[in-house]
């Protein structure tokens, strides 16, 4: 089967969307599909394009035999704000348009598109429409309802603006997934029909993630002694999970010499957070390690901490809990109750108040104190992830769904035009160019 992916973030990306749309590429070329990726240079989570890539330019890439990867221009803001991560997405739409359509030639069995970032999901439907594809749209995040729940966009007009976007789109695909049984309720309230909706978590290979010896010399790295609780966050370092109240929850257990906070990430949070903790002790920052050391990184934690802001708490599942759950060690999350997360850490670790750092300080000792309670708790997530998050697993069923999807029995989106008209109007149309244009929107703010 032809697969054409779009996905703004992808694989080297260490985190977040990247990291998974590169796994599920992979994943599906080895079962035997071509895969095309039409995505923007690796630059997240420190928005700054990886050396070696363009932001400006166009380029093509064959990593492996059966995957082809196109990377786009994308406009990348020095400072961020609502406004400019709207151009930013806007302009990665913009730019990767012209390279979707052009994909209308190879002439696609499916047209798969991740959101975020949902601007580039018009060319994608277009496209499967075009070459008689079937289109599907896999939401990571409703970044709609997060921007202004956040309150990065605030203008009433806007968030109707949007919605109804965001709802005209959504209907029109022919499969709609979602990586939680929450998120899959919401999309009913967004009008997609529940035959249209598919559940596909996020993953991790369980084979990958286990009891390693290696993290010993990354707690030495860090001066961190073999007794001490390691408390660990690592992810992208960005507004959303609201990462300050674990620097609170430090200062309030500076007189507790057992724990020790790690935060280990990059992003436009990391700054402020390392003059937030400026003269504490008790905290340890660290730079993403490669993928090969995603294992020792993850066992070198005792409790992991998953911090988030009310706002988004219902709104997403963060991609970052596969991985603590996998590597066998509890976690302390802030969550809603009812909320999917809650539901999924619940037996797996403790819950509590979101933007409480009291509370969460109460928690980690409640943990430091008892480590049989830390091993119990532990070993739950770990089969919770064998028994739903295992990649293989996952990506076997996403091959299924793929072929019914295709299958003789469904009716055939027919094409709006023929191959050869829409492989005519491809080539006669010029790619796009991203021009900086910070200047301007300085200026509009």
């Amino acid at each position: 089967m032809k697969i054409v992916l779009v996905s703004m973030n992808f694989s080297p990306e260490l985190t977040g969307v990247g990291k998974y749309s590169g796994e599920m590429a992979e994943g599906l070329v080895s079962r035997g599909h071509e895969v095309s990726v039409v995505c923007a240079p690796p630059y997240y989570p420190s928005w700054t394009v990886s050396k070696g890539y363009s932001a400006s330019a166009y380029s093509i890439e064959q990593p492996m035999p059966g995957l082809t990867v196109y990377r786009c221009p994308v406009w990348i803001p020095k400072r961020l704000s609502g406004l400019k991560r709207l151009v930013h997405l806007a302009s990665f739409a913009l730019s990767s348009a012209w390279m979707v359509l052009k994909l209308v030639g190879w002439q696609p069995q499916v047209v798969f598109v991740v959101a975020p970032a949902l601007f580039c999901a018009p060319a994608a439907w277009l496209a499967a429409r075009l070459s008689g594809a079937r289109a599907w749209l896999h939401i990571q995040d409703f970044e709609v309802d997060a921007a202004f729940e956040l309150g990065l966009l605030k203008q009433p007009w806007m968030r109707r603006l949007a919605r109804f976007g965001e709802r005209t789109l959504m209907r029109r695909f022919d499969s709609v997934s979602t990586i939680s049984s929450r998120m899959m309720r919401l999309l009913g309230t967004k009008g997609v029909a529940l035959q249209k909706t598919e559940l596909l978590p996020n993953w991790i290979d369980v084979s990958c993630v286990h009891a390693t010896p290696d993290s010993a010399r990354l707690r030495q790295s860090l001066s961190i002694e073999p007794a001490q609780v390691v408390c660990l966050f690592s992810g992208t370092l960005n507004r959303k999970p609201g990462l300050e109240v674990l620097i609170e929850a430090a200062r309030q257990l500076a007189h507790d010499p057992r724990v020790v906070i790690v935060i280990c990430g990059n992003g436009e949070m990391r700054a402020p957070l390392e003059a937030l903790a400026a003269g504490l002790g008790n905290v340890r920052f660290m730079d993403l390690l490669p993928a090969a050391q995603l294992n020792a990184l993850l066992n070198m934690a005792d409790i992991h901490l998953l911090p988030q802001l009310r706002g988004a708490a219902d709104l997403v599942m963060p991609s970052k809990l596969v991985g603590m759950l996998a590597s066998g060690r509890p976690v302390i999350a802030a969550g809603m109750p009812g909320s999917e997360m809650a539901t999924v850490v619940t037996g797996c670790g403790l819950v509590i108040e979101p933007e409480c750092a009291d509370i969460f300080a109460q928690a980690i000792v409640t943990l430091a104190d008892d480590p049989q309670r830390r091993d119990r708790l532990g070993a739950a997530g770990r089969q919770y992830a064998e028994r739903s998050l295992d990649s293989h697993a996952i990506f076997n069923r996403l091959d299924q769904r793929l072929e019914a999807l295709c299958n003789p029995y469904h009716t055939p989106a027919a094409p709006v035009s023929g191959v050869r008209l829409a492989r005519a109007v491809m080539n006669s149309i010029e790619p796009v160019a991203i021009e900086p244009v910070e200047r301007e929107i300085d200026r509009a703010q």
